[in-house]
């Protein structure tokens, strides 16, 4: 199978698209924990276990006392090693390969190389698992109460304004009784950082505690004088190592044989592993960021007043006000997502209903919308929402 019928494989989950009828129920950060950074991860994946790239991952020669297959598989399914004492030495001059020379040292094993594959594809389910949690939390409510008034697809102003007629009427009935679907939300956005930081602690682990100053070592190596520097990413992820097979000789004694190793895997996983040092810091960034923004939302009743404004520009001067002194974070929360799946025009439309409904409530000369009885054609899982959420 060729690299690019392997990516095809995932292009679909990968892809940026825009789909005018597919609701979204999170923002922008949310979504690069789940769609970018599991679909770069699975790429990552597919990649290192393609072997038509690089060719065989490893490759060692020895004094012929063994069989070429027999060393490679070896070496491969247990462990090679290089020596740290040997490392920044000239190549040439001073040692054969960077961290290879006397023995007598300290040795550096590395057999993570095996498991890389499946580290990344395990990371890629880490960051999936936030947004999965929280689509089942969700449950599909936004998709069901905002269908027919999504994006683009919007229908005729008869049916529009009947539609939105019944959604206000929810919101009302419904009122205050959304914090615990706001709390099962901003707490997935706060599994999202959590879920960032132990990635890049238990990738840290994996490749022995050098991945946290990974990049930075990258970046001061870039700088440094030609002649003087130690490639950080050699002595992470070494192109050439050393092997030691035991094995009975004729007279039953025992032979050692030592290897030289090419391991041709490392020049992708190290690039894949730099990307991943500052793809990381950057989401642990964003995420950390976004859990200042959320807990804004909920402790300063000025943030979400700032929000809305900015969403319905074109609603009566106090109608701002209005939603956020009766309303709470949950009831936000929903009218926040509902603003983000319709236009300007369709939102602002439902706020100033939903304004006047709570302004002058059911005692006002505005026609009455239907009851939740009558909405069930459109709305069939509302009591279920209204049983859960009580």
């Amino acid at each position: 199978m060729t690299v690019f019928g392997m990516v095809s494989a995932v292009a679909g989950f990968i892809k940026v698209r825009y789909l005018i009828d597919k609701a979204m129920i999170d923002n922008m950060v949310f979504r690069a924990h789940y769609r970018v950074t599991s679909a770069l991860l699975f790429l990552c994946c597919i990649i290192v276990t393609a072997n038509n790239l690089i060719g065989d991952p490893i490759q060692c020669i020895n004094d012929r006392g063994v069989p070429g297959h027999v060393i490679n598989t070896y070496c491969w399914i247990t462990y090679t090693f290089t020596l740290p004492h040997e490392q920044g030495k000239r190549v040439g001059t001073e040692v054969a390969h960077p961290g290879l020379g006397n023995e007598n040292q300290d040795r550096r094993y590395h057999s993570y190389y095996q498991w890389v594959p499946f580290v990344l594809f395990f990371q890629g389910v880490l960051f999936y698992i936030p947004h999965w949690i929280w689509k089942n939390w969700e449950q599909g409510k936004i998709k069901m109460i905002s269908e027919g008034m999504r994006g683009a697809l919007v229908g005729e102003k008869q049916e529009r304004e009947a539609r939105q007629s019944r959604l206000v009427q929810y919101l009302v009935e419904t009122m205050h009784l959304h914090n615990t679907y706001a709390f099962g939300y901003f707490a997935c956005e706060a599994l999202n950082f959590v879920n960032v930081m132990v990635n890049i602690f238990m990738t840290d682990k994996f490749l022995g505690g050098a991945f946290l100053t990974y990049g930075t070592d990258v970046v001061s190596f870039s700088n440094m004088n030609q002649e003087n520097r130690t490639d950080p990413m050699v002595a992470v992820f070494p192109r050439i190592t050393k092997c030691t097979f035991h094995k009975y000789g004729a007279s039953g004694s025992i032979q050692k044989h030592d290897a030289l190793c090419v391991l041709a895997l490392n020049i992708l996983n190290e690039k894949i592993y730099i990307f991943l040092w500052f793809w990381f810091i950057i989401l642990a960034i964003l995420s950390g960021l976004a859990i200042v923004y959320s807990a804004a939302v909920i402790l300063l009743p000025s943030t979400r007043e700032t929000i809305l404004k900015r969403r319905f520009r074109f609603g009566a001067p106090n109608a701002v006000d209005t939603i956020i002194r009766k309303t709470q974070v949950g009831d936000f929360l929903l009218l926040h997502l509902l603003g983000q799946n319709t236009n300007q025009l369709v939102f602002g439309e439902i706020l100033d209903e939903f304004v006047r409904r709570l302004n002058f409530g059911s005692n006002s000369n505005v026609p009455s919308a239907p009851s939740t009885l009558e909405m069930s054609a459109i709305y069939p899982e509302i009591e279920k929402f209204k049983e859960t959420e009580t």
